[in-house]
């Protein structure tokens, strides 16, 4: 189980969490509200589905290694969520580092 806590700490993170690859939410913490930790469960999980599809075809596109996934952002104008693995962080843009936390995200999802 991915250290939530740990995550938590990294400046500019505002909520972490660990789901299935069903989309089922395993915990989370943070500012956000439990029906919102399930529903970015559920996206998560959906988008890692079509993440892997997208980095196959890529590979097959570039001829450049892109698979397996290991992970993938979408960022808006002041948050973004970052995710490895089973394991997510919604961010706030001006205050974090995405080396830091992709670091954070690669170590937390191998658990």
């Amino acid at each position: 189980m991915a250290d939530l806590d740990k995550l938590m700490q990294i400046n500019g993170v505002i909520a972490a969490g660990e789901f299935t690859d069903n989309g089922e939410l395993v915990a989370y913490k943070g500012e956000v509200t439990e029906e919102q930790a399930k529903k970015f469960a559920e996206v998560c999980a959906m988008n890692n589905s079509i993440a892997k599809k997208q980095v196959e075809e890529f590979s097959v596109l570039s001829g450049f290694n892109w698979s397996p996934l290991h992970g993938w952002a979408i960022a808006g104008p002041e948050y973004s969520l970052c995710v490895m693995g089973n394991v997510g962080v919604i961010v706030k843009n001006e205050l974090v580092s995405f080396n830091d936390i992709f670091k954070a995200l690669a170590e937390e999802s191998h658990k």
